[in-house]
């Protein structure tokens, strides 16, 4: 379960989860994410064994190794939500990775101006 978990993770840069299990996966993630700072075949394979998806690692590494590359530590953050989930009452939490994007990309895809016809055509 840690493993797909850190994969959807590196794979979707951020999951709605309960908050144990957040904090609880949040230290392992920072581990991932400092073993893709360096690209050399060690770290990878490592990698790989670990995660067990090829795309989170080619992720991991071609990405978020960049992405984060002068960055200390902290790759990642906890959310609290004011939710709870339905049948158990856990509280609900994001985990997701700092300087992400995925907001504004589903702002983008959200407020795409459609494109009329007529007007591609008098263009």
């Amino acid at each position: 379960m840690e493993r797909n978990f850190i994969c959807s993770v590196i794979k979707h840069e951020r999951v709605v989860t309960t908050l144990a299990k957040a904090k609880a996966m949040q230290r392992n993630l920072e581990k991932m994410i400092t073993l893709g700072k360096t690209k050399d075949l060690v770290r990878y394979r490592r990698a790989l064994a670990y995660l067990r998806d090829e795309a989170a690692a080619k992720k991991l590494f071609d990405e978020l190794g960049v992405r984060y590359a002068n960055r200390p530590g902290g790759y990642s953050r906890v959310i609290r939500l004011g939710e709870h989930r339905i049948g158990d009452g856990a509280p609900k939490a994001i985990l997701e990775l700092v300087d992400n994007d995925v907001l504004a990309r589903q702002l983008e895809s959200a407020e795409a101006p459609e494109v009329d016809e007529e007007e591609v055509a008098e263009a």
